[in-house]
């Protein structure tokens, strides 16, 4: 019986341990921020889209996992005024690109965090826009309670394809590069 007891002690001390050391930290929606930038043959543009939630999920110090909604809704252009932002704005959240009448959430997961060193992970993960999903690595970097990473998406992945060269032939100076850069500031 004594035994007994002293296994139960140390199984319920070590799933006591093994609990506390797994967090579950919220990103401050507010005080994080997403940038994207499009390049197009005759220059750029960029702006910003808002999360709508996100955790990240540490086992004692290091980054393991998380989960974050994307409100595409909110997709904003930052380096145009009047019309000309208000037109683009309007195009971006059109079907002709993201179509967020039907597809207002972009969702990410992150499926591996392997760490490099004290700061830096590869990311592998899963991001679903247009209810597609497919993988995407990239590294971020955790310092204190904020993480930094810039990730590359290829929109024809995802079946964005406006003036896309992987859909459309002879588009010369009005093709857009498929790949679109999210420089990703998270606070939590």
């Amino acid at each position: 019986m004594k035994n007994l007891k002293t296994l139960f002690v140390a199984v319920l001390a070590i799933s006591f341990f093994s609990f506390t050391l797994l967090k579950e930290k919220q990103v401050n929606v507010e005080e994080s921020s997403i940038v994207w930038t499009g390049k197009k043959v005759t220059g750029q543009h960029e702006g910003t889209i808002s999360l709508e939630s996100g955790v990240l999920q540490f086992d004692g110090k290091t980054l393991s996992g998380g989960n974050f909604v994307i409100d595409m809704t909110t997709i904003t252009v930052t380096d145009l005024e009047g019309k000309g932002k208000a037109n683009l704005e309007g195009h971006l959240k059109s079907d002709d690109f993201f179509g967020v009448e039907k597809h207002g959430k972009a969702t990410f997961t992150i499926t591996n965090a392997s760490k490099l060193d004290d700061k830096n992970y590869e990311i592998s993960g899963d991001l679903t826009i247009k209810n597609i999903t497919n993988p995407i690595n990239f590294t971020m970097v955790v310092d204190g309670n904020s993480a930094t990473a810039k990730v590359i998406v290829d929109r024809s992945k995802f079946d964005v394809r406006y003036g896309s060269p992987s859909f459309f032939n002879d588009l010369k100076d009005k093709a857009i590069y498929d790949d679109f850069e999210l420089d990703v500031k998270l606070v939590f």
